[in-house]
């Protein structure tokens, strides 16, 4: 379930300082719960804080921006950077074990993940209408998440699959594909890299949680199904990237990547 910024204000102003290397079964750094024994952080101030922590400002097309100076655009450097790393290794020992065990992949999710959804928060008030959501998504035109495409690419060159486990819908695709072959994320973007929420027609190793028009999986559920499936295709998903603590937990990852979001939280 998503949540409004109103929702999560002290989530939020947590995640705009606590951006983390989220090792598997690590605490949940950065991570908040709502405390009634004490007044929360005030929202107009925690939205300046986002202002400033991505550095936002409009462009000339009237979009709102994260500058490349920003910090958030610092903190994802240093985690791409480990992230690289960490491919590296797995590619070197994939590569000195060759055809001796599983392939090396790595999973990203999309939203604030690869496309960064700022312009829609920004001009929301940091809520959420499905409808005006669904309608944005469809534009395909949001920018990038600041190296996260050319780490899929990086990825992809260093002999790593490349996955994508979203909760955009299914009917949602075609835009998707659209918008990451535009921001230069142009690898692996088939149905069988590329898992979205069939909520009508769900597949089969999601059996406990949905069927066909009665979908209950939470969204760590779906997520770690999915990865779960990955990996018994024969992949070793040696990094798990996402910009949400439901998209790392559940496991079926050797490493997980949390990305800075202070600006809504999914359950």
């Amino acid at each position: 379930m998503r949540k409004s910024l109103k929702a999560t204000a002290i989530a939020a102003s947590c995640a705009v300082a606590g951006v983390a290397l989220y090792g598997a079964g690590a605490a949940t750094a950065g991570q908040s719960t709502a405390n009634s024994t004490h007044e929360p952080y005030n929202i107009g101030l925690l939205t300046k804080d986002i202002d400033t922590y991505y550095g936002t400002a409009l462009d000339a097309d009237g979009v709102y921006q994260a500058s490349p100076s920003s910090q958030y655009a610092k903190d994802l450097a240093r985690i791409d950077a480990d992230a690289k790393r960490h491919i590296d290794q797995a590619a070197r020992k994939a590569q000195q074990h060759h055809h001796k065990g599983k392939k090396p992949a790595v999973v990203f999710d999309i939203d604030d993940t690869l496309l960064l959804s700022l312009d829609y928060e920004k001009k929301n008030n940091y809520g959420y209408n499905s409808a005006t959501w669904a309608a944005y998504v469809d534009q395909a035109n949001r920018p990038e998440v600041f190296g996260s495409p050319e780490l899929v690419r990086y990825a992809a060159k260093k002999g790593v699959a490349v996955f994508y486990n979203s909760g955009l819908s299914e009917a949602q695709r075609t835009a998707a594909v659209q918008n990451l072959k535009k921001v230069g994320a142009d690898v692996n973007l088939d149905a069988g890299h590329m898992f979205l929420k069939d909520a009508a027609n769900p597949p089969a190793y999601l059996k406990d949680c949905a069927t066909p028009g009665a979908w209950k999986c939470t969204t760590v559920q779906f997520k770690s199904g999915t990865r779960k499936h990955i990996e018994n295709l024969g992949y070793d998903i040696v990094a798990n990237f996402g910009d949400q603590y439901s998209d790392l937990d559940g496991g079926y990852a050797d490493r997980t990547y949390k990305l800075p979001n202070p600006t809504y939280f999914v359950s």
